[in-house]
C-alpha cells in the first residue's frame, strides 16, 4: 500500500477513484450551457476569476458587462430540488455542502460589491432557456 492512500482523506481506494474523477471544469452542464450560449452569438470566457484578487473562479465571464455566470452541481452546491443526504461520512458532506453555501454566498456579495451581476445556474436547467436568460442579461447591460 502506498503512503498516499494510507494517508488518504477518502473512506477506501474506490471512493478516492471516484472523487478525483469529477471535473473541475468542462462538465456536460457546462458544455451545454456554453454551447447554447454560443449559438446565441455570445462569446465570454472560460473558467475565469471575475476579480484577479479573489480565488473564485467563474464558468462563463463576460468582463465588459461584468457579468459572471456558475454552473452549480446539485449535489456540490445542494440544490433545494435534488440534493440527496450521503449516507456515508454525512457529517463531513454536511460540513462540506454548508461551506460550499457560505462561499456561495461570500461571492455573490464580493462581486455585487464591485459591479458584477452573478447569475447561478443549476445543473438540472435547461441549457437552452438559461443561455436565454444569461443572453438577456448581457445585452442589457451592454446598453
Amino acid at each position: 500500500m502506498s503512503r498516499s492512500t494510507k494517508t488518504s482523506w477518502a473512506s477506501s481506494a474506490g471512493t478516492r477513484t471516484s472523487m478525483q474523477g469529477n471535473r473541475g471544469r468542462d462538465t456536460k452542464p457546462e458544455l451545454a450551457l456554453r454551447h447554447a450560449a454560443h449559438a446565441l452569438g455570445l462569446r465570454y470566457r472560460v473558467s475565469t476569476r471575475p476579480l484577479p484578487a479573489l480565488r473564485r473562479t467563474a464558468d462563463m465571464v463576460f468582463t465588459r458587462q461584468k457579468v459572471a455566470v456558475f454552473m452549480d452541481g446539485c449535489f456540490w452546491h445542494g440544490c433545494p430540488e435534488h440534493h440527496t443526504l450521503a449516507t456515508a461520512h454525512s457529517d463531513y458532506w454536511q460540513e462540506k455542502l454548508r461551506k460550499n453555501r457560505e462561499r456561495d454566498l461570500d461571492t455573490n456579495q464580493k462581486l455585487t460589491e464591485a459591479g458584477w451581476l452573478v447569475i447561478r445556474v443549476w445543473e438540472h436547467e435547461d441549457p437552452v432557456v438559461a443561455a436565454q436568460m444569461v443572453a438577456s442579461a448581457v445585452r442589457e447591460r451592454r446598453s
